[in-house]
């Protein structure tokens, strides 16, 4: 099986064998056609491209990152697992490869080399694993269940008595922000700073005075915490024998706001679309048939928060199911894709969480536990609140942002009859 049409001859780096000299198999053709997955029409229609390239190329598609940056996603799950669970041929340290792309690549400072388990292989990935492992563990599950109601029931005092809102911008986005914060014992004033840097990055304007902005802001975080620990993240990783110095904690606080707010963002959102717009899912939830949970579950084997990311660098040319994937080019498991391989998919999901969304391997994500936690109250909570919420159909049909690796929706539009606001204890203020 190859990836495209076969070579007469193989180009330098891509593999060290020739073509003809191996029965089934062939090197990637680093010069072929490839799926973009950067741009709007795959953001609208994802699984249509994946049961496209599934047709065309079988368990392993070439694609492009970025405009000129190619990469193989993954699209089969036994090919993933086995992949995941070989970090020894497929390592997750860039530094390698990012020597082979521009300064300007977009999607160069998600992927670069950075002093995080995420990062690095070998000694490193170990010491780095255990720290941040612990730290996420010791979060109190309990407490934050509290947290999250905290910050819910103003944020849904907010919009409640006007019969609609934007539940992105008006709700989920600044109660994740919010939850990350708490978990990190970040105090409001250096979190503003936290929110300011990383939006001059997403939205490209003053990108680089962002990235200094959210670089400074997390130095102080962490001299804070050497100063003052508390019972937060921040201070766990501090403290951790691992010895982490202040450099190695910043960029781990980094990563904890990072995929903390984008996964759980759009976990949350995802969800929430399906059960407002799915008759099968919305009615059932909240009719009291199937739970949040249920309602998470699918969305982490249909639309997983990320869809495509866990990316690996072969250390040499590896045959990998007939194909021969070139060195020190990424390797993008497809969590989506997998999930829906008909190889193992079956059709009733209830209670099924043998998905990928969390990883599985050495790599696999360690805060599974409290992205449940966090997601399954903001949604209780908000239908709790308002049982009549439904998704605003007169704003079109849903929208996703473009990228290689989010599941994201660019808005969440919603109606419900207008309610009095709630009180702490997340009853009815009794209106005089």
């Amino acid at each position: 099986m190859s990836l495209s049409t076969p070579q007469s001859q193989v180009r330098a780096g891509s593999c060290p064998v020739a073509h003809d000299s191996l029965t089934h198999s062939s090197p990637i053709d680093t010069d072929g056609p490839r799926v973009p997955l950067h741009i709007p029409e795959f953001a609208d229609d994802p699984h249509t491209a994946y049961a496209e390239m599934r047709r065309q190329y079988g368990s392993l598609a070439p694609v492009e990152l970025a405009p000129g940056v190619p990469a193989t996603l993954v699209i089969g799950y036994r090919a993933a697992v086995r992949i995941l669970n070989d970090p020894e041929h497929f390592p997750a340290d860039p530094r390698t490869w990012q020597q082979t792309v521009p300064q300007d690549c977009p999607i160069l400072p998600l992927l670069e080399w950075r002093p995080m388990a995420s990062r690095c292989a070998g000694a490193e990935f170990e010491r780095y694993r255990r720290a941040i492992t612990a730290s996420v563990q010791a979060v109190d599950l309990y407490a934050m269940h509290d947290i999250v109601e905290e910050i819910a029931i103003p944020l849904i005092n907010g919009f409640c008595q006007d019969g609609h809102a934007e539940l992105i911008s008006q709700y989920v986005y600044p109660l994740v922000f919010e939850v990350v914060n708490a978990m990190l014992g970040c105090p409001p004033e250096i979190g503003q700073q936290v929110a300011a840097g990383t939006a001059a990055m997403l939205e490209g304007v003053d990108a680089e005075k962002g990235s200094q902005m959210l670089g400074q802001a997390l130095m102080s975080l962490v001299t804070l915490k050497r100063s003052t620990p508390g019972n937060d993240i921040t201070s766990m990783l501090q403290q951790h024998p691992s010895g982490l110095d202040d450099v190695e904690v910043s960029h781990h606080v980094s990563q904890v706001y990072g995929t903390g707010i984008e996964f759980e963002l759009n976990f949350i959102v995802n969800s929430l679309l399906l059960v407002l717009a799915d008759d099968r899912f919305g009615g059932s939830v909240l009719g009291g048939n199937l739970s949040s949970r249920d309602a998470l579950d699918e969305v982490l084997f249909n639309d997983p928060p990320l869809a495509n990311l866990l990316v690996t660098y072969p250390r040499q040319p590896i045959l990998i199911e007939d194909v021969w994937l070139p060195a020190h080019q990424p390797v993008v498991i497809s969590m989506a894709a997998c999930n829906n391989d008909p190889a193992i998919r079956s059709t009733d999901l209830t209670g099924n969480r043998s998905h990928l969304a969390w990883g599985i391997g050495p790599h696999a994500c360690p805060a599974q536990s409290l992205a449940y936690l966090i997601a399954q109250d903001a949604i209780d909570q908000l239908l709790d609140a308002l049982p009549e919420i439904r998704f605003d159909t007169t704003q079109g049909e849903p929208s996703w942002r473009p990228g290689p690796f989010h599941r994201a929706l660019t808005a969440l539009p919603v109606t419900f009859p207008a309610t009095a606001p709630l009180n702490v204890r997340n009853e009815h203020i009794l209106q005089p």
